[in-house]
């Protein structure tokens, strides 16, 4: 009997210590608290320092911190708007999830998934202060305090097998703090072409899901284990320096082309030219250029008398975009008198070229591009030319070491010194409280090397705004150099053109060229109160 009443005893436990602890559960689950009660409403002067200290992560931004600026009238928008806005986000949200819950019907058993009801709630996201950078750089930097309590009702139903399971998301609490930069400014609507946001600090996400009508959030160190994991996987995502870049405007299109490397263009020889002086010979030279500059072109030597010249002279140009431009070549005969007659043409397309390998082109020389040009069927000879495309270094590529560089030996001519060449790029942005004494049409003008380069002329503007680029090419680094930047005005009287000066500002570029890009507003020398916003930056391939 002893033996049979301890074998009862032992399956009684372990059959009555599951039945109570899952009936434990669903009553923990399923319970409601009947202890709450109305809050009580007083003065903040009636509290103790205890509870306002209790109090003090509670409190909007704009109250703590004076850089914060209070926006009611934000949150007063944000409440009009909310009706309409929820059921725009809930309608995106469908759509969005739509094809996803495509991929799993059919896999794990699932027959189905979808969202019975995507409700956020009557109670919109609140705004406790924004906050404004100033900055140097071409863009708008906001940090918002948003805190959001809402009372969603979102459920998702999943089909597994024959049963349908119901997913019920309730109570919902984000509080985060977002870095938003609305950058590059452009001329086009709406004015910027990306929004990047990082968060500042870890979210605090809280939210009640109900699963079959049972809070399964309640269950004991499933709530801090699930917050913590939402935590962790946002911040590895979005927290700084991480970033969510959202394109709003094509920056080929809305944004000024920067400078993405350099073209090296050796011109070799040319191959039977045409006749064009009356003693059966030809004087030749070629001109080139690219696509969509503005600059003037550069051209080789004249070989006198000479229907095979060659040259074997190099040239570097700067490319903005290798996949859209070209490379125009245009061989002339110089004459004494008169303009030079034009022997042909031709052109290649940069986006032939693999970065960092030298390649040569035997073009035959045309009239014209127009294919239906009856000059074109006329043999006018052949020119040979060697292209290297060297991209400049990204931002990045700064932070390698000597085993991440790319192998060299394969640049044009087993030249080593040939990516030593790089680019200055000055970027005249602004003048601020600029003075002229009899008149004020401000411009600047740009001495490096001897080379002059000035922008636009605007009249009667003591605050102008240029934005205008500058693109140098330099053989070497210019540690030892300086740029001399240099605001006139002028104005015509009477026929005769007045010019004074309003500041000027020398800037040792070794710091350029060590940083590798300088935003500053420099103090103008020979100005009462003037000041002049330069951007430059030393690109090397």
């Amino acid at each position: 009997m002893g033996f049979v009443s301890t074998l009862v005893g032992i399956l009684g436990f372990c059959i009555g210590l599951p039945i109570g602890l899952l009936l434990g559960f669903f009553f923990f689950v399923y319970s409601k608290p009947k202890d709450v009660q109305e809050p009580e409403i007083s003065s903040i002067h009636e509290w103790d320092s205890s509870t306002l200290q209790d109090l003090m992560p509670e409190m909007p931004n704009w109250i703590k911190s004076p850089d914060y600026e209070r926006v009611d009238w934000l949150n007063k928008f944000m409440l009009d708007m909310w009706p309409y806005l929820q059921t725009a986000i809930s309608d995106t949200i469908r759509s969005t999830t739509k094809p996803i819950f495509a991929d799993y019907i059919g896999k794990y058993q699932i027959k189905d998934i979808e969202f019975e009801n995507v409700d956020l709630g009557t109670l919109p996201p609140t705004f406790h202060g924004l906050k404004v950078y100033e900055t140097n750089e071409n863009q708008l930097v906001m940090e918002p305090a948003i805190r959001w309590a809402g009372n969603p009702n979102i459920v998702l139903a999943v089909k597994l097998m024959s049963a349908k399971i119901r997913f019920q998301l309730v109570d919902l609490q984000i509080f985060i703090t977002p870095r938003i930069h609305l950058r590059p400014l452009v001329p086009s609507f709406p004015c910027f072409a990306n929004i990047v946001v990082s968060l500042m600090e870890k979210p605090h996400v809280d939210f009640g899901l109900e699963v079959m009508g049972g809070d399964i959030m309640s269950i004991p160190g499933l709530y801090r284990f699930v917050q913590e994991t939402i935590k962790k996987m946002v911040s590895s995502l979005y927290h700084w320096p991480q970033t969510l870049e959202i394109p709003i405007l094509d920056t080929s299109t809305a944004a000024i082309k920067k400078p993405v490397g350099i073209l090296h263009v050796k011109v070799i020889r040319a191959i039977k030219l045409l006749k064009m002086d009356i003693v059966g010979t030809s004087d030749p030279y070629v001109k080139l250029r690219l696509s969509g500059e503005k600059l003037h072109s550069k051209k080789t030597t004249t070989k006198m008398r000479n229907l095979n010249p060659e040259w074997n002279e190099n040239f570097k140009l700067i490319v903005k975009d290798p996949q859209t431009q070209i490379l125009e070549l245009q061989v002339y005969d110089w004459d004494k008198v008169g303009g030079d007659d034009k022997i042909g043409m031709q052109v290649i397309p940069l986006k032939q070229l693999t970065p960092h390998e030298p390649r040569t082109f035997t073009l035959d020389l045309l009239h014209s591009l127009d294919m239906k040009d009856h000059h074109n069927k006329k043999r006018r000879g052949k020119v040979v030319v060697e292209l290297t495309f060297d991209p400049f270094k990204l931002e990045s590529d700064s932070f390698k070491g000597p085993e991440d560089e790319p192998n060299s030996t394969g640049n044009a001519s087993g030249d080593e010194s040939i990516c030593e060449a790089g680019a200055l790029l000055v970027t005249v942005i602004s003048a601020k409280d600029i003075e002229g004494e009899h008149h004020t049409n401000p411009y600047v003008q740009i001495l490096f090397r001897g080379e002059r380069r000035k922008t636009k002329t605007i009249k009667k503007n003591r605050n102008p705004r240029w934005t205008e680029h500058f693109e140098f090419m330099i053989e070497e680094a210019p540690l030892r150099e300086r740029l001399h930047v240099e605001i006139y005005s002028k104005k015509r009287t009477f026929g005769f053109q007045r010019k004074e000066s309003l500041g000027f500002v020398d800037i040792t570029l070794a710091d350029v060229v060590n940083n590798g890009r300088i935003n500053e507003k420099y103090h103008l020398i020979n100005s009462q109160n003037g000041i002049i916003h330069l951007l430059m930056e030393w690109q090397t391939c």
